[in-house]
């Protein structure tokens, strides 16, 4: 069959336009060059590009930036004070399907109650005694390293005592929300919900099952909330005793107790040690992932891109990009929290690594559990 001349086709695409439409065979032209998002990684076979760049935030820079805000923005009227993350490689987010900010609030400030469709977490950087977040009426203290929850759809509000600056990490699924074009948002009403808490109530016990991804599950309003940092640092030590992963070191997930799933429908968080002058194999994997570094000096390199972090140091690893880790001290371990979103790849079905090796099946869950083998 002989081709159309170049004339009657492009007369045709024009008119294809003009109706709203498309040939699908316009995009191998763009795929071949390597526009779209997508590159040939052998001949007929293509895969996706990292999507935005490996990045790191220092927190010397930070943290100066954090002072001016309370500055230049004395009183929060329309949103938080929240520094938020932009990857440079992308128009918006901190990687694909992330957001990452730090948050300040000063002393005696309250920040008010509201709720959105977006789902979050705070992970404290700079806690006291009087520092708590409200959520659905119940308060929970904010200390050092602690997680917090802010489920979507979850009322919630902050405040602060009257002595110190209370500082913490958002992360949010912001950008797949937006991208589903499912954005909705909620004041309360009053600036701060009516507490709920019974009297004598304690926090729940942690849940981390030792280096092993669940399958995915939803959380809801009845999930934990607070993960103290005392008490997942002492199962990450017992676990240091252990092989840990040749591709991750020593990493444990934060679980809903009550599904035994991610702690969010779209992302989980990890807690990552590397011992004393251990390094990880290089490997990839199609979810992308933004790190907070607790203790330690290290380096990880991103392709041909290497990020020296020390503490409070945040950075971001876009997905589908070839990294590994080096705890830089032949003496301390190095600490970091993590958040991907694993969990919303492996639901779509698209979540996998390179090399092949660092997935192995859980005996007698095939196709299920994933677990990271040392």
């Amino acid at each position: 069959m002989n081709e159309a001349a170049p004339a009657q086709h492009d007369e045709f695409l024009r008119a294809l336009k003009g109706a709203f439409m498309r040939g699908q065979w316009q995009n191998e032209a763009v795929r071949k060059a390597g526009d779209g998002g997508v590159e040939e990684v052998e001949k007929g076979v293509f895969g996706p590009k990292p999507g935005g760049v490996p990045y790191i935030w220092p927190w010397s820079m930070v943290r100066g930036f954090l002072d001016q805000s309370c500055e230049v923005v004395p009183q929060s009227f329309t949103s938080r004070r929240s520094l938020l993350f932009n990857n440079p490689g992308l128009a918006k987010g901190t990687t694909n399907s992330i957001n990452m900010g730090i948050q300040m609030i000063r002393p005696g400030e309250l920040a008010w109650a509201h709720r959105h469709s977006i789902s979050a977490l705070r992970f404290v950087i700079e806690g006291n005694p009087a520092l708590f977040t409200v959520v659905n009426g119940v308060k929970h203290p904010m200390s050092n390293y602690d997680l917090v929850l802010t489920p979507a759809w979850n009322w919630h509000d902050h405040h602060n005592g009257p002595d110190r600056h209370g500082i913490w990490l958002d992360v949010l699924d912001g950008p797949i929300v937006g991208a589903l074009n499912q954005v909705f948002f909620e004041n309360f009403g009053p600036e701060q919900q009516p507490l709920a808490n019974a009297p004598g109530e304690t926090l729940s016990v942690l849940a981390l099952p030792d280096n092993v991804i669940p399958p995915h599950a939803r959380s809801g309003p009845e999930a934990r909330i607070v993960f103290p940092w005392a008490e997942v640092e002492a199962k990450l030590k017992a676990a240091a005793s252990g092989p840990g992963s040749a591709y991750d070191g020593v990493v444990l997930e934060y679980t809903d107790p009550t599904t035994g799933g991610p702690v969010l429908p779209a992302l989980s968080c990890w807690a990552q040690m590397l011992r004393p002058g251990e390094s990880t194999k290089p490997h990839r994997h199609t979810s992308s992932a933004v790190y907070f570094v607790i203790r330690g000096h290290g380096r990880t390199i991103v392709g041909d891109t290497e990020l020296e972090w020390g503490p409070n140091d945040c950075f971001a690893i876009p997905n589908w990009a070839t990294h590994e880790h080096r705890n830089l001290s032949a003496t301390s371990d190095a600490v970091m929290f993590s958040v991907n979103d694993i969990p919303l790849v492996r639901f779509l079905g698209l979540y996998r690594e390179e090399p092949e090796v660092s997935i192995t099946r859980t005996p007698g869950q095939p196709g299920s559990d994933i677990v990271r083998a040392p």
